[in-house]
């Protein structure tokens, strides 16, 4: 196994390169280049140096992976025969994936590698941009951009933009945070006499963008917060405010329990919007049942409990060890399967010794919802009807119980014969699909908006609802009715 020796054939031009880099490269023997359009290369090339170029390998492949992998399973088959001498732009070590897989191959024993110096364009473009690093920057591959990578607040580069398609591609992806007008600036040939600074709206970065091997994207950080609302940790800021010294009085006077309630209305409203089919008010509805959980993070981590990263390492945590057939080597061709395993897994997660079936599933807020709860588990482990004929059965026998009892029962058994009546027809809307919490919200929502109706029409006729009998009122009810049809 020979070694293959990795030079960094720097930033820019001849003129930055060290002395000992261009020496090397006078005297090598076997040299390779993972892209001859470089300056450094081309200036060279009138002294009389020749290489073997790894371009042709870009024009047959779609994915860059595939041309890193093919150049450096190129460079180990070459080794094996004779030490080989690989440059690449910039620095080895800075946005240079081939050497990447090259260590991982050293890691492996396939390798032997030995990584000199070279300029990468880092310092070239700081200088250029005339900002100071320390104040937080990212320097992110355009190849493999993604939106949630971007910190607003932080000096980001974009480098490896190689074509028009990934131009557009990054563009897309930085409007979605940023606004449309939001001032880039595009950097070429940084630290060279070739240097160039072009400044341009970031809706037309696809549309002026030269593009080489030398370019870089530059966009320049955000401090105001009115203007990261499209992030994260903004909304974790402003709920930290909210309860902080110079916060809210009533931000800062809610616990967990407090906040109960409004847990509830939200969630309420938010199913309201999905019935409604609207998209902005979703998008609102949405935003307000996030709310309630940055609260009740924030008052966990102001008590000293948890904190937000608690919560989503929970959640993270839960959903990669319930989905083995996405993140482990687990099968499941279909939905059956999935909830078979899910509840094999959460089964598997409590301790049955202790725990009972029904422990977890009340909800304090939602008689209806605990009911439902109750019956889906118990159904689970065949304590159930065969079929739904059995739920009517056992509803209507109900309905005669609660009847003989408001004949000549107390309120408390009346009460109680109620809730059996209430609890059956629970679990016959179990059998049938139908959520008995959301049927109950539908019917509230209707009779407020058949009553607002009738209450319009008192208003716009004799005005008061004295002035009407119960059938009159009846009529109007009937016309919302018909109107809603």
């Amino acid at each position: 196994m020979n070694e293959i020796t990795i030079i960094g054939l720097g930033a820019s031009d001849l003129d930055q390169l060290p002395l000992g880099i261009y020496k090397q490269l006078k005297t090598t023997e076997h040299l390779y280049v993972r892209t001859e359009q470089h300056p450094v290369l081309q200036e060279l090339k009138a002294e009389g140096l020749t290489w073997t170029s790894f371009d042709a390998i870009y024009e047959k492949n779609d994915q860059f992976e595939a041309v890193y992998e093919e150049i450096v399973q190129t460079l180990l088959k070459l080794a094996n025969e004779t030490s080989v001498t690989y440059a690449v732009p910039g620095h080895p070590l800075v946005a240079e994936q081939t050497v990447q897989l090259l260590i991982e191959a050293e890691r492996q024993g396939e390798a032997k590698i030995r990584i000199e110096g070279g300029q990468s364009f880092l310092d070239p473009i700081f200088t250029a941009l005339r900002i100071d690093p320390i104040e937080g920057f990212q320097l992110l591959d355009g190849t493999s951009f993604k939106r949630d990578d971007v910190q607003m607040s932080s000096h980001l580069l974009i480098g490896q933009v190689y074509d028009a398609f990934s131009a557009s591609e990054i563009k897309l992806t930085l409007m979605e945070k940023y606004p449309d007008e939001y001032e880039v600036t595009i950097v070429k040939a940084a630290g060279s006499a070739q240097e160039k600074l072009t400044k341009v709206p970031l809706y037309e970065l696809d549309h002026v963008m030269e593009l080489d091997n030398l370019t870089t994207l530059y966009v320049p950080p955000i401090q105001a917060q009115e203007y990261r609302l499209k992030e994260w940790q903004t909304l974790r800021q402003i709920v930290a405010d909210l309860r902080g010294p110079n916060g809210c009085p009533w931000d800062k006077e809610q616990t967990h329990k407090t906040l109960k309630k409004y847990a509830v209305e939200e969630v309420y409203e938010l199913l309201q919007a999905i019935d409604e089919e609207d998209d902005d008010h979703m998008v609102e509805e949405l935003g307000d049942v996030l709310l309630q959980v940055f609260l009740h993070a924030q008052i966990g981590e102001d008590n000293g409990y948890f904190s937000m990263e608690d919560v989503l390492n929970s959640i993270s945590e839960k959903m990669v060890r319930r989905h083995p057939h996405v993140f482990g080597d687990v099968v499941a061709t279909n939905t059956e399967d999935v909830l078979r395993n899910w509840q094999q897994i959460k089964a598997a997660e409590q301790d049955v010794n202790e725990k009972s079936l029904l422990a977890g599933e009340m909800r304090s807020d939602s008689s209806l919802l605990t009911s439902f709860n109750y019956q889906k588990k118990v159904a689970k482990v065949g304590f159930d009807w065969p079929d739904v004929s059995g739920a009517w059965e056992k509803f209507a026998e109900e309905l005669d119980e609660w009847k003989k009892e408001l004949d000549s029962g107390t309120k408390d058994t009346q009460v109680d014969e109620l809730g059996d009546v209430l609890f059956t027809i629970v679990n016959v809307a179990r059998f049938y699909g139908l959520s008995p919490e959301q049927a109950m919200i539908q019917a509230n929502e209707k009779f407020k908006r058949r009553f607002q109706f009738i209450e319009s029409s008192v208003k716009s006729g004799k005005g008061n609802f004295s002035d009407y009998d119960l059938e009159e009122l009846d009529g109007f009810w009937n016309e919302a009715k018909k109107l809603e049809r």
